[in-house]
């Protein structure tokens, strides 16, 4: 930018270019913005200059790497460790949370004499169905994966 534009008319234009560039300006901001540019060729160049360079930025992706960094990446000890370790944790915080609420609930449901017993004793069997299910497939996995010959097989 030159300094021999008004300091005004610069403020002006740093203010709306981020929105011209992100397409956000009102019709008469854009008007406005227009005559900002095509009055100065310093400013004009400086828009095109953030045009092209949100143009790159948009264009630009990230690489994937190749699979056999992921692999060697799953290797590692260090990172099945962590990972694991991570899992634990959350199932863990999860099952606190999930094993809270649901006692809550069957508190106040109990508490509740409103609450038909019939369907107190529904809403029990169906929590306790799910914590039944849900052990059973978790025990199914942990066992499944543990004797699975083939695990380190990739397809």
């Amino acid at each position: 930018m030159t300094n021999q534009q008004p300091k005004q008319t610069l403020e002006r234009f740093n203010q709306l270019l981020m929105g011209a560039i992100d397409q956000e300006l009102t019709p008469q901001e854009w008007n406005e913005f227009n005559q900002i540019v095509n009055s100065n060729r310093q400013l004009l160049k400086e828009w095109k200059h953030y045009k092209k360079l949100k143009e790159v930025a948009r264009a630009m992706k990230f690489k994937s790497p190749p699979k056999e960094v992921w692999d060697n990446y799953w290797m590692n000890t260090y990172n099945k460790i962590e990972r694991g370790i991570g899992w634990i944790i959350f199932s863990i915080g999860a099952i606190i949370l999930i094993t809270y609420g649901l006692f809550k609930a069957v508190e106040s449901m109990i508490a509740d004499p409103k609450l038909q017993g019939i369907i107190k004793i529904g809403i029990i069997a169906v929590l306790l169905g799910l914590v039944i299910l849900l052990v059973s497939v978790i025990r199914e996995k942990l066992f499944v994966r543990k004797s699975d010959p083939y695990k380190e097989v990739q397809r």
